[in-house]
């Protein structure tokens, strides 16, 4: 089977990325054709504004990749924007896909619902201050050239000042929570890049008659359009593609330092790339059960953060751990300490290979570079096909 998957470059890997795909696709490519691409244009899509970061997160995903098990010799590990056949396969694909299909998936579309929200509010806004604006520009000790068209200029100016302040928590700190949007989604994925990036999602899958796409079940909805889009070019053309399948895998959650989705934004990560001092300070400053303030008081075990990670780090004496903790015979401190043990024993000798590889950057970039290669030639033989198929010269 022809598992097809890949990774925006965001930065260093943590040990969420670690649980929640890489673990899977090492298992799967000791048994199925794999191939495993950093995402690079899809990175644009909401960081479009700020790239002189994006050439050193590739690299550093590569490092990560190959630290963490992913074999070149049993995959191919390549790089999006190396094989711009994913580019004309999303720009003809583009063509036939109806624009409500795009509309209809639902991070899209919760997205706009949000954004919408947040333009009610601007518009109240605008309207609460356009009346005293209007006495501002006519009591200034100037002569405006354009009256109105000064006036609009204030207005704009303000009314963006005061959507910044609620971004800042400076206006109804709460507001911002009602209203379930981020400051990025608001500034950065209102283009046709976020629109049509399952499009790009499904050309990469598609390209390489992708069978099956490893995912969770938040994704299920982005494979179905990509099934869609094949089902419809099969039919308006001839049968090229196959529909891929999701492949959905239990990942265990494993929460950040401070008991939230472990995430690079929330600051609660520990990367592969932290030295063994930063680990230790991360682990030592975890949150813990709240209802465990004295070493004596009973404690929770499911609720705390440092026993998720214990599952997962842990390989003897969890029961152990977990009882002592119920009893009140294990203090918070100590079982940081039992826990960073054993999480090193994990790190240590994949900080080891990291730091081996990243001596061999220029090496390693070749070695993707090449697997790019291999990739676009694959690509190029389904473009023929796609090509000749929609009668094109």
């Amino acid at each position: 089977m022809r598992v097809v998957s890949g990774m925006r470059p965001t930065g260093k890997l943590h040990l969420g990325h670690y649980f929640g795909v890489i673990r899977n696709w090492v298992e799967l490519q000791n048994k199925h054709e794999c191939f495993f691409f950093i995402a690079d244009w899809h990175a644009l899509t909401t960081a479009y504004k700020n790239t002189k970061e994006l050439r050193k997160n590739v690299r550093e995903l590569m490092i990560d990749w190959l630290a963490l098990g992913l074999d070149p010799e049993k995959s191919t590990l390549f790089i999006q924007s190396k094989v711009p056949e994913h580019a004309e396969l999303f720009l003809l694909l583009g063509m036939l896909t109806p624009k409500s299909w795009l509309e209809l998936n639902p991070t899209y579309k919760d997205l706009k619902y949000n954004l919408l929200r947040l333009t009610e509010l601007q518009r109240e806004l605008r309207k609460r201050v356009e009346d005293r604006v209007s006495d501002i520009v006519s009591l200034l000790p100037v002569e405006i050239k354009d009256k109105e068209r000064f006036r609009e200029h204030i207005l704009e100016s303000l009314t963006e000042t005061l959507i910044e302040a609620v971004f800042e928590g400076e206006i109804e700190p709460q507001l911002l929570k009602k209203l379930n949007v981020s400051k990025r989604d608001y500034y950065e994925t209102d283009t046709f890049g976020f629109l049509g990036y399952p499009v790009l999602q499904s050309a990469d899958i598609l390209i390489y008659k992708g069978e099956a796409v490893p995912v969770g079940e938040d994704q299920l909805p982005h494979i179905e359009l990509s099934r869609e889009i094949a089902r419809r070019f099969n039919r308006l053309y001839r049968e090229i593609f196959p529909e891929p399948k999701a492949l959905l895998t239990e990942t265990p959650k494993i929460p950040g330092t401070d008991g939230r989705k472990m995430s690079k934004s929330y600051n609660n990560a520990v990367y592969f790339s932290d030295t063994p001092e930063e680990v230790r300070n991360k682990v030592m400053k975890m949150f813990t059960d709240p209802q465990k303030i004295r070493k004596n008081d009973p404690g929770h075990p499911e609720r705390c953060p440092v026993f998720a990670w214990h599952k997962l780090f842990t390989k003897e004496g969890l029961e152990e751990i977990k009882s002592a903790c119920k009893t009140g015979k294990l203090g918070c401190v100590e079982c940081k300490r039992l826990l960073l043990e054993n999480l090193e024993r994990f790190l240590s000798p994949i900080r080891e290979k990291r730091r081996e590889l990243k001596e061999r950057e220029k090496e390693i970039e070749e070695l993707f570079y090449e697997s790019s290669k291999k990739a676009r030639a694959i690509a190029k033989e389904t473009m023929e096909q796609v090509r000749e198929a929609m009668n094109l010269p």
